[in-house]
């Protein structure tokens, strides 16, 4: 399975919803927290809560809804083809460190500052390109939240002669000597729960 480029846009963009959330709450006006609820559609003197208006919560919802997107499309995949896993290395720290340094480094920021602004989303941009062209845009580290884990795995495929070596997410824990169901979705391969064979 291949992303079409919407569909790692897509992706790509709910991986960030933790930058979104942070940018949303350094936005908030913090002063206006016991004020009473409206609706600016309704009230004229209604004030919105943000510095920079509704813009916030639309980037805030963008990447919301692309990272549930990104979900449904994990939830739509469908491991079928076995293959005998040898060796599985667990490794949480490669699905943290995708996102920790650049989050940080943008704390920061906010929306009124143009310049950084920019400079942000020329560095996204370089970033999607850079997964979108290693096939890595599925190692998004949100999944650790629901469950999924990254491995590094040398396998077989069974009747075949041959090993091979890859990254595994998967939604149950890895044991060498199993077999496992799998499907591969931009050179990732993806295990589901309730897809081992049972097999030796």
């Amino acid at each position: 399975m291949q992303f079409t480029l919407f569909a790692s846009i897509v992706v790509f963009v709910g991986s960030y919803f933790p930058l979104s959330l942070i940018l949303l709450a350094q936005d908030y006006r913090y002063d206006l927290f016991l004020a009473p609820i409206c609706w600016p559609f309704t009230d004229a003197d209604c004030a919105i809560p943000l510095q920079n208006g509704l813009f916030p919560l639309v980037i805030f919802g963008v990447c919301l809804v692309c990272f549930l997107l990104s979900l449904g499309v994990l939830a739509t995949v469908r491991p079928k083809m076995p293959a005998d896993i040898k060796e599985a290395k667990y490794i949480p720290a490669e699905l943290m460190s995708y996102t920790l340094p650049y989050v940080v480094s943008f704390m920061s920021l906010n929306y009124q500052d143009t310049g950084k602004f920019i400079g942000l989303l020329i560095f996204l941009g370089w970033m999607f390109l850079i997964l979108y062209r290693s096939g890595q845009l599925v190692m998004n580290p949100l999944l650790i939240v629901f469950g999924w884990r990254l491995y590094e795995v040398r396998y077989s495929f069974p009747g075949a002669e041959g090993e091979h070596f890859g990254r595994v997410l998967s939604k149950v824990p890895l044991e060498p000597g199993k077999r496992y169901n799998q499907a591969v979705v931009q050179d990732v391969m993806v295990i589901k729960s309730g897809s081992n064979d049972g097999g030796d």
